[in-house]
């Protein structure tokens, strides 16, 4: 059975996060189609992965006879979220935007599964894998807002997961989520609604689709 890696940095919890639902919505349904699969599952809000070290950056580059105890330390915990991408049939990332990019915590996870030689590079390991990322914003920065250029979080994960560890990367993207809590931004409930209604069921459609496909 398939293996999915759900991988939450939301810093709110359930449904007081607009990720955390819909990456919830996915993983119901995967699970669904997939009852004696495997999911694996990471909340780095709740249990943060190191953020990368010299010990751990430079090891991935020294051959193991020749690591310090720190850098083999440091290094074993990077191989253990590479291995969890690696073993991945689907990949789950909620990746809300904080001040225009992604939590830190998501980048620290990246920074330790980014390789080069392994995850990164002529053949990355986990190429092909299919990624759905859940990018939620307060508001819009949709192409023609006037707001657009501050979106760094669609265009970064882009070069990371689909350019450099060569994930078939797809996203699903809930916005206007502060319309219910901003008075300033009640009138555009009814859009943050239809929003979060339409990327639901994409999380839906996208489960049971890549259900099918990996079951095939």
């Amino acid at each position: 059975m398939a293996t999915l890696l759900h991988i939450d940095s939301s810093v709110f919890p359930g449904e007081a996060s607009s990720s955390r639902s819909v990456t919830a919505t996915f993983r119901k349904v995967w699970e669904e189609q997939h009852p004696e699969g495997t999911v694996i599952y990471r909340d780095l809000a709740a249990a943060p992965v190191p953020h990368i070290t010299a010990d751990a950056w430079s090891a991935g580059y020294t051959a193991p006879a020749e690591r310090t105890p720190e850098q083999s330390a440091a290094f074993a915990a990077r191989v253990k979220l590479i291995e969890e991408l690696e073993q991945a049939d689907a990949v789950l990332i909620g990746a809300p935007m904080y001040n225009y990019s992604i939590p830190s915590t998501l980048k620290a996870w990246l920074d330790n599964v980014l390789l080069l030689g392994r995850t990164a590079g002529e053949t990355p390991s986990a190429q092909g894998t299919p990624t759905i990322v859940v990018a939620s914003r307060g508001g819009s920065y949709a192409p023609g807002t006037p707001r657009e250029d501050y979106d760094f979080v669609q265009n970064y994960l882009e070069a990371v997961l689909k350019h450099t560890l060569g994930l078939d990367l797809d996203f699903i993207v809930p916005e206007l989520t502060m319309a219910p809590r901003n008075p300033a931004m009640s009138e555009l409930v009814p859009l943050y609604e239809a929003s979060r209604k339409r990327a639901l069921e994409d999380a839906a459609a996208r489960a049971e689709e890549l259900a099918e496909l990996l079951a095939a």
